[in-house]
């Protein structure tokens, strides 16, 4: 089992900056990435809809044999990680525990805000994960949900893009924050911006490198690391237009994305779901 790829699964390439990071911890790892890019943004669906895809993503990539789960996007972590912790028997890691951790380990005034897409802030998860670590704690949360289509688009740096981020952070300004936790995978491609706008007093806290060394103690923990001299392999499964993420998916990660096919593995029929 320790020769088996470890999976991962977001919306679109917002969870590439999760497999960089778990690359460079793990270089020797094999990883099957899966985007679900043509449901995406997952943060303005309904819960029963992020976890039912959640559950059809899961399926696939445990049907191409992986030995551990990353649930590299933050809304899906909100909604349907405890539902898929209950239903498969592989470790499955999300992205906020780890996050949440160090936001409160690194905070000093106990002022943090948190950035995220509509549906992980009306979760409350991060404000519930912040609060139940650190008494006192003063959690601003605030929706973002016009980023991820932006980032999605390659406007890293566009005005509008710049604009946008201005207009959302304008009200943190007053409000004495020292750390910010970027509650999507995908806010880390903007942190110049957050940077410029917020200034170096404020530390940042990208839940991507948080969950990269929480892959690694799971996969020490249950002895699961391939041997060091493993040669990785990477691939890449979208649920539509493979050159748009490939595009993309090479900007973002600085290096060569092959291997990315189109599947079509959701659901047509109106499969019922028991969680809760």
């Amino acid at each position: 089992m320790n020769n088996l790829a470890i999976g991962m699964f977001d919306s679109g390439v917002g969870g590439l900056t999760v497999l960089n990071e778990v690359r460079q911890i793990l270089p020797q790892e094999s990883i099957y990435y899966l985007a679900d890019t043509a449901r995406i943004p997952y943060g303005e669906k309904s819960r029963e809809a992020i976890i039912r895809y959640s559950i059809e993503n899961v399926r696939f990539l445990i049907e191409k044999g992986i030995k551990l789960l990353i649930v590299a996007c933050n809304t899906a972590s909100a909604h349907a990680l405890s539902v898929l912790q209950a239903m498969f028997d592989i470790p499955i890691v999300g992205v906020i525990e780890s996050g949440a951790e160090k936001a409160v380990r690194i905070t000093k005034n106990k002022r943090i805000a948190v950035l995220g897409t509509r549906g992980t802030i009306s979760s409350g998860i991060y404000q519930k994960e912040i609060c139940e670590r650190l008494d006192g704690a003063k959690v601003i949360a605030l929706a973002c949900p016009l980023l991820v289509p932006l980032i999605e688009e390659k406007l890293f740096s566009h005005a509008a893009t710049k604009m946008i981020v201005q207009e959302y952070l304008s009200s943190l300004k007053e409000q004495q924050i020292d750390t910010l936790l970027l509650g999507c995978t995908h806010y880390p491609l903007l942190t110049p911006l957050f940077r410029e706008e917020l200034g170096e007093g404020v530390s940042i806290v990208d839940s991507a490198s948080t969950c990269a060394e929480t892959v690694l103690t799971t996969l020490q923990k249950m002895q699961l690391q391939v041997s060091q001299n493993a040669i990785p392999k990477y691939c890449y499964f979208v649920s539509d237009d493979p050159h748009k993420f490939q595009a993309l998916g090479r900007e973002l990660l600085g290096f060569p994305i092959e291997d990315v096919l189109s599947v079509d593995y959701t659901s047509d029929k109106s499969e019922v779901y028991e969680y809760r």
